[in-house]
C-alpha cells in the first residue's frame, strides 16, 4: 500500500447533544469552536499559551488511540489517580473520529508532566510483571529509566522506544533536554519519518523543535485552532528578540 499523507489523516470533532460547554475543557473558546484537525504531514505541532487547551486534545486524542492519559502504549496503559477532569478529557475523546489511512503497527504516548509515574510503572513490570528486567529494560536503554539523569533518561526513550511505522504523541518532549539535545531528537525524528508509516502529534514550547521541516504548526492561542507559520509563532518572535537584544529585554523586565 503506498501513502498519499500520514497514517492519521484528520480528527473530527463532533460534540454530544449532553456537552457542557460551561466545564473545562469545554469552557475553552478554543475547544468550543473545535471540528476537524487536519494532519496534511508526518510532524504536527500544537503551539499556545499555557492553559489554552493543547495538552488537553493531547490527552484526549492519547486516550482515543488507546493510551493511557499519563503517558504508555496500548500495553503499557495505566493511572495513578483518577479525576473529575479525566472523566471530562474522556468525554472530549468520545467526541473525536479518527480517519486513519492506515493503522500503525507501534504507537506511543510520551507526556513530560507524569515521565516519573511512567518510569516507576516500568519498573514495576520489571520486577513484577513476569518479563523480566532485562526483556523489559531492552525498549528503554537497557536500564531503568530513574537509574539515570532526568535529561538522558528522555533522550534514552526516544533513542530507543520510539520504532519506525508508529502514531506517536509527545507532550512538552523538550522539557528536560538541553538545546544540544533537543537538536538530537530532531535528528531522530527526522531519521524515523523517513518510514512514512511514522507520524508525530508535539505540543511544544522549544522553537528548536518547531523548526522542523515541512512540518505543520496549530496555534491554540485566540478562539479557534489555526495554522500558523514558524516565524510568526511567539516561541519564534520572543526568543530572537531576546537574543539578539538581552540587555532591552532585562532592562524592561527589572525596571520598577
Amino acid at each position: 500500500m503506498i501513502l498519499d499523507g500520514p497514517i492519521l489523516d484528520k480528527i473530527k470533532v463532533s460534540f454530544k447533544n449532553e456537552t457542557d460547554f460551561s466545564k473545562y475543557p469545554f469552557s475553552l473558546q478554543v475547544i468550543k469552536n473545535l471540528r476537524d484537525i487536519v494532519l496534511p504531514t508526518q510532524v504536527t505541532f500544537f503551539v499556545g499559551e499555557n492553559g489554552t487547551g493543547k495538552s488537553t486534545v493531547l490527552e484526549a486524542l492519547a486516550t482515543k488511540t488507546g493510551f493511557g492519559r499519563e503517558g504508555g502504549s496500548k500495553n503499557i496503559n495505566f493511572d495513578t489517580a483518577y479525576d473529575n477532569l479525566y472523566s471530562e478529557i474522556q468525554k472530549l475523546s468520545s467526541c473525536m473520529t479518527l480517519s486513519w489511512r492506515k493503522k500503525p503497527k507501534d504507537g506511543y504516548f510520551f507526556r513530560a508532566e507524569s515521565f516519573f509515574n511512567l518510569a516507576s510503572h516500568i519498573d514495576y513490570i520489571a520486577n513484577e510483571g513476569g518479563q523480566g528486567k532485562e526483556t523489559t529494560y531492552a525498549s528503554y536503554g537497557g536500564k531503568s529509566l530513574h537509574e539515570q539523569s532526568h535529561g538522558e533518561s528522555f533522550l534514552s526513550f526516544f533513542k530507543n522506544r520510539v520504532g519506525g511505522a508508529g502514531f506517536y504523541i509527545f507532550d512538552e518532549p523538550e522539557v528536560a533536554l538541553s538545546p544540544q539535545r533537543q537538536l538530537a531528537l530532531l535528528s531522530i525524528i527526522n531519521k524515523l519519518c523517513k518510514n512514512p508509516e511514522s507520524q508525530f502529534i508535539i505540543a511544544t514550547h522549544s522553537p528548536i523543535l518547531l523548526a522542523y521541516p515541512n512540518s505543520v504548526i496549530y496555534s491554540f492561542d485566540g478562539d479557534e485552532l489555526k495554522e500558523i507559520r514558524y516565524r510568526d509563532t511567539k516561541h519564534y518572535e520572543i526568543t530572537k528578540n531576546f537574543l539578539d537584544n538581552p540587555n532591552q529585554y532585562l532592562k524592561q523586565l527589572f525596571n520598577d
